[in-house]
């Protein structure tokens, strides 16, 4: 057998035998404890959140943490800020890998996605809100995209917003007709 049909053959066990198995690790991509995952970050679990991005699970205390407030302003919207722990945000252009504790987040209103978030304050247009109580979610995201996770369950924090009175119409005018 020639030496690039060996380098051939050896290449390929490597590739059908599972990642960690002995002579074919590349030095701390393995998993834990017999798992693959991609990183050695957490677990990836095989559930998703809402939007179809799996959950990376880790232990609570290593877990990052948010709460979101939400304030109106004055000009018929709502500012966000998130407050985290354990957690910092990636700039743009980050590496797609999980590191511990860095990632992005990403805002729902009512389930439906708003916006990704780089930092933790944002301003939500009163456009988007329209009269009623909504839930606005804040939800912690690595990286790579995966869902930050504890117990199954993604890292987020929920606000309830409650818009009122006149909604504005085309031109900024009050849509509601004043007798």
């Amino acid at each position: 057998m020639s030496w690039t049909r060996r380098t051939l053959v050896a290449l390929a066990v490597c590739v059908l035998v599972p990642l960690g198995a002995e002579g074919c690790a590349t030095g701390g991509a393995s998993g834990h404890a017999g798992t693959v995952s991609p990183s050695p970050v957490g677990k990836v679990l095989r559930d998703t959140d809402g939007t179809g991005r799996h959950l990376r699970e880790v232990a609570g205390e290593e877990a990052p943490e948010v709460g979101v407030e939400v304030t109106p302003d004055r000009a018929r919207g709502w500012d966000v800020l998130l407050t985290v722990r354990r957690f910092r945000f990636s700039a743009a252009g980050a590496r797609r890998a999980a590191v511990p504790g860095r990632g992005h987040a990403r805002l729902f209103l009512d389930g439906r996605p708003v916006t990704r978030l780089r930092a933790p304050g944002y301003h939500l247009s009163g456009r988007l809100v329209p009269h009623g109580t909504h839930h606005l979610t804040a939800r912690l995201y690595a990286d790579d995209g995966t869902v930050w996770a504890v117990r199954g369950r993604p890292v987020e924090s929920t606000a309830d917003i409650t818009a009122s009175g006149a909604e504005p119409g085309p031109a900024g005018a009050p849509s509601e007709s004043t007798p």
